[in-house]
């Protein structure tokens, strides 16, 4: 909850209860503080004049011509009598309290009352702080010739001299936002808002070999995109919603795209926030909020640091990522959760085991890591006076990394393989203590008799109750685990994420009910924790795990509203599950070979089932950030939602099977499988091999309205009908020398690109491997 307060001109507004989970995107702190002035003076001009000044206490703010940004003074709740200058949004349908600070002159830099900020005489913009006495900030343009300055539509504060040439521009000089069109050129720098009077660790960098990297100081890369290939790229954020890696001559070298791409969308813009993840942000109208539509970091317990001296990062029971600190003996000042100084250790010390739990040392961040055996690796941290605690990733790679610092932090997630051991002292209390022995008084000795019933009775007693309490507690700790795990699931399941759910086998026959709704070849329905249906696909158990888990990695990490997202996947001893989202109406094959679920398949929906289909795979082949080939397009992998909209399934999976074959093959493996499923979607046949031959005939002798399925009534649109069947047997060319591209393909079914008549597919034609071997025998074709 926001609360606005009115004070000395200035408008306030105060966010209570800051927590780290205000510190994630819905929190927006910078939100806050926005002059009063900005906000009901506001002077919409089109230029600013030389001498135009905007000071601390007057209600006045410099406006662009279509009123959607403004620059002015504003202050942070925590620094009531702080101010900065900077460029906020400003429109009319974006509420007060959601108008957003997109650009601080200065970054940090604030000043006290009666400061101001002006463009001077001599062309310079200057921030004077009144309570210093001297300028903290300048734009450094006095021998530049600048005539006046303009905020721009877009957001850029932009100074130019009299040709109308820009000498001097915001968008140059970002702090900790892009707006669309704004680029992050190389080695420019965005930097998270400072906290507390603290600047901030994290930053988004471009470097000069073509990489968008985020970084914790200046050593820590926990995220990269673009490969260090190419030099001179510029991040750019687009205004349909896309982030692209882009060379000075537009050619696009990686992009990844919002949820909402290609929507109608106002207002966008791409921050580097507090928690140190990279969000792209929307504006939407109807619920009157900012949605994050996509994020560089899709766990964020994955962002180096992200509870800084707060402890380690984990899950909570409703699924949000708290930082805890799980060091019972650890060393808690100030909120700060730190590992135990050994240096006054007299009793000794022990190593305190942590599972599933991975640990980095921060100031300083440079851990000693080497290759060795668990047990090796917590004697050497035992044995080393300087070690705080070591982590053991037991993925096969048997790393061990051994901090020798107090700041420790990190995460924790039943999926991780990771053990970690924290050093603490002995407990005195705990070793045997050393007391001077003394004999026992000698009791007077008197004959007794025992009692063998009683002692077997007591026996079988003690015994059975032993039983029972052990069965308790293994039933207890089952049951706690398995909640622990299903609420990581949650977690990552939620609404808007992109993550990877990470399943047992137990799990996966739960969330099926056994496998007892089977929808599909290997293929069943069932539900999440939190009712949402999936459909869960069995592949072979032979499928190696590192494989299987890169594969599901890469796959999981493509979003486009034509595929089928992959929701999460299990991958235990010799169990391999894919979890996919769940479309209502099932494959596509069953409506094609149901005669009365065809019916159902109008002539447009087959084409935009075809379109869309065709948009995907493009989508795969062309805009991920690796090339990646679906490898088996057929009717059964792609499914109808709700609304009948097609998504395809299972791409990806030939990496799975070890199915290495060159870039142009498997593309076009593609084209062929998509001109197959066409002529399918028109003439109603599933094995089109049968009527391959027929269909081009029909086609070549002016019937084509013979080769249309005869289930669709009188609703065929010839022209459409044309250009199918021309793309059909185009993509299903013999000579692989001549089949399209899926890009075309596209381009002819969407009516923009024309298509030449085909030729047979597979008569009067020598396939290129053909020609090869012909020509080396020194045959005469």
């Amino acid at each position: 909850m926001v609360k606005v307060v009115f004070y000395a001109g200035y408008l306030n507004l105060w966010a209570p209860d800051f927590t780290f989970q205000d510190k994630l995107p819905h929190g927006f702190a910078l939100l806050l503080c926005i002059s009063l002035g900005s906000l009901l003076s506001g002077i919409a001009v089109s230029e600013i004049p030389l001498g135009s000044k905007l000071s601390v206490g007057e209600s006045t703010s410099w406006v662009s011509s279509n009123g959607d940004f403004a620059i002015g003074f504003y202050n942070f709740p925590d620094q009531p009598k702080q101010f900065s200058v900077g460029i906020r949004f400003n429109s009319k349908s974006v509420p007060v309290n959601k108008q957003t600070v997109v650009w601080v002159a200065g970054g940090d830099v604030t000043v006290g009352n009666n400061s101001y900020f002006q463009l001077q005489e001599n062309g310079e913009l200057v921030l004077f702080d009144a309570l210093q006495g001297e300028e903290v900030w300048t734009s450094k343009t006095s021998q530049l010739s600048v005539a006046l300055a303009v905020l721009r539509d877009d957001g850029n504060l932009v100074l130019l001299n009299e040709n109308r040439d820009v000498i001097w521009q915001s968008f140059d000089s970002p702090t900790d936002t892009l707006l669309p069109g704004q680029r992050l050129s190389t080695f420019r720098t965005l930097r998270a808002a400072s906290q507390n009077y603290v600047s901030s660790l994290y930053s988004l960098y471009m470097n000069v070999s073509g990489q968008l990297q985020l970084k914790w100081e200046s050593s820590i890369i926990y995220w990269s995109a673009g490969r260090p290939s190419h030099s001179n790229l510029s991040a750019v954020l687009t205004s349909d919603g896309s982030l692209q890696l882009v060379a000075p001559n537009l050619e696009r070298f990686w992009s990844v795209f919002g949820e909402d791409h290609n929507d109608t969308v106002r207002f966008r813009f791409l921050r580097l926030d507090v928690d140190g993840n990279l969000r792209l942000y929307s504006w939407m109208e109807v619920s009157q909020t900012w949605r994050s539509v996509w994020q560089a970091v899709e766990n964020q317990c994955n962002v180096f640091a992200t509870c800084d001296q707060q402890g380690i990062c984990a899950f909570n029971a409703s699924g949000s990522h708290v930082c805890t600190c799980p060091f019972h003996h650890a060393v808690q000042s100030n909120s700060k959760c730190l590992v135990s100084s050994q240096h006054d250790c007299k009793p000794g010390s022990i190593m305190v085991e942590h599972a599933n739990m991975f640990l980095y040392g921060i100031y300083p961040v440079h851990d000693f890591i080497s290759r060795t055996s668990l047990d090796k690796c917590k004697s050497m941290c035992l044995s080393d006076p300087s070690c705080t605690a070591v982590t053991f990733t037991n993925d096969g790679s048997a790393k061990c990394r051994m901090m020798k610092t107090q700041y420790v932090s990190g995460y924790s997630d039943p999926s991780l393989s990771a053990t970690s051991f924290v050093k603490r002292c002995s407990d005195p209390l705990a070793a045997d203590p050393i007391f001077p022995l003394k004999s026992p008084p000698q009791a007077h000795k008197e004959p007794y008799n025992i009692c063998i019933p009683c002692l077997v009775g007591a026996a079988s007693g003690t015994i059975f109750v032993f039983i029972v309490i052990q069965l308790g507690m293994g039933f207890y700790l089952y049951k706690r685990k398995n909640n622990y795990r299903r609420l990581a699931s949650l977690a990552h399941s939620r609404p808007g994420s992109k993550c990877l759910i990470m399943l047992s086998f137990t799990e996966i026959k739960e969330l099926t009910g056994n496998f007892n709704d089977q929808i599909g070849p290997k293929m069943f329905k069932g539900a999440l924790p939190d009712k949402q249906p999936v459909a869960v696909k069995e592949l072979e158990g032979t499928i190696e795990a590192r494989k299987f888990r890169a594969a599901v990695s890469k796959v999981g990490s493509i979003y486009h509203k034509g595929l089928a997202k992959l929701e999460g996947y299990c991958c235990e001893f010799n169990h391999r599950y894919l979890v996919y989202e769940y479309a209502e109406n099932g494959s596509l094959e069953k409506y094609i070979e149901n005669p009365t679920l065809a019916e159902r398949l109008t002539w447009r929906k087959r084409m935009d089932i075809s379109i869309n289909v065709g948009r995907a795979i493009f989508y795969l082949h062309t805009e991920c950030r690796e090339f990646l080939c679906h490898g088996n397009l057929e009717c059964e992998n792609v499914v109808l939602d709700e609304n009948f909209e097609a998504k395809v399934k299972e791409f990806g999976l030939g990496m799975l099977y070890g199915e290495a074959s060159s870039r142009r093959a498997s593309a076009q493996k593609d084209v062929e499988d998509f001109g197959k499923m066409v002529l399918t979607l028109v003439s109603g046949f599933k094995e089109v091999k049968d009527v391959l031959d027929w269909a081009y005939k029909e086609w070549m002798e002016g019937h084509p309205e013979n080769v249309v399925d005869k289930r669709l009534k009188n609703e065929v649109d010839a022209e459409e009908l044309e250009c199918a069947l021309r793309i059909t047997f185009w993509c299903l060319q013999a000579d692989e020398r001549v089949k399209p591209s899926m890009g075309e393909v596209v381009k002819v079914l969407e009516g923009t690109l024309p298509a030449d008549p085909p030729p047979p597919p597979f008569s009067c034609l020598i396939s290129a491997r053909e020609v090869e071997d012909t020509s080396e025998s020194g045959s005469e074709v």
